[in-house]
């Protein structure tokens, strides 16, 4: 199964997903952790995927109020990037893949004994606001 993957874009507001198609996919959300270096490349953290029914209506709820992720997207240092993909079983192939890669770096972070990279200390910082916006209520 191959994905063809939109590019990174800013999520700078709901306006800058017009062009988001209205059809079913995966997404992934990410922060900017690093500014661009003098090649223009940026570091990013990924924060957040998932599988849709409809990419343009799930990542515009991203910015509705309640959304954990409102507050985070507003502050214009996140971007976002998307695949098309019709079938149910390659959404949860790739949602599953992806999210255990998302894991898998968090627990290499947390077990190594060497001084954190930039990367490791954003994916720890993601998992702790990741866990206070998901936490349940008590």
């Amino acid at each position: 199964m191959e994905m063809n993957w939109s590019r990174w874009f800013r999520c700078e507001s709901s306006f800058g997903l017009l062009l988001v198609p209205s059809q079913p996919g995966v997404f992934a959300l990410a922060e900017e952790v690093e500014q661009p270096t003098p090649g223009g490349r940026r570091t990013l953290a990924v924060f957040e995927v998932a599988e849709t029914e409809d990419l343009a209506l799930a990542l515009s709820r991203m910015f509705a109020t309640g959304s954990p992720w409102r507050q985070k997207l507003n502050e214009g240092h996140c971007y976002a990037r998307y695949a098309v993909a019709p079938s149910v079983a390659d959404r949860r192939v790739a949602t599953t893949a992806l999210k255990r890669w998302l894991e898998s770096q968090r627990e290499v972070a947390s077990q190594t004994g060497a001084p954190a990279t930039v990367a490791e200390r954003a994916v720890d910082r993601v998992a702790r606001e990741y866990a206070k916006a998901f936490a349940p209520a008590v």
